[in-house]
């Protein structure tokens, strides 16, 4: 398990150092996740350390969600002051979201088909 969490946090830090080094708009971690994918891409498969630690992972990834909370709580004046810009931007952000992926699927089915 040790391993795998080592193997994972490798992938991070080359993922910041990469997007640091290169200016990238995208943060470390999402580089470092696109490095984890191609690995595994190139591999073929999951090796089962790395599978565990996944699971193991996201069986207590509710406990990520704490500082999250009181992060809330601690800036709750400021949410009451920008709470209706905020909303108003994950409202319309996900809407967009939304609408983009349901145009990547349908442009991929024509595609395909």
């Amino acid at each position: 398990m040790v391993d795998a969490i080592l193997g994972l946090l490798l992938c991070q830090l080359i993922g910041e150092i990469v997007s640091r080094t290169l200016n990238l708009p995208v943060p470390g971690p999402v580089v470092g996740m696109l490095l984890l994918f191609t690995v595994l891409r190139w591999q073929g498969k999951v090796p089962a350390p790395l599978e565990t630690t996944a699971h193991n992972v996201l069986a207590h990834l509710p406990l990520l969600f704490v500082p999250a909370g009181v992060g809330v709580i601690v800036h709750l004046p400021l949410l009451s002051r920008e709470g209706a810009p905020l909303l108003a931007a994950i409202v319309v952000s996900t809407m967009v979201t939304l609408l983009v992926t349901g145009l990547t699927i349908r442009f991929l089915r024509n595609r395909k088909g």
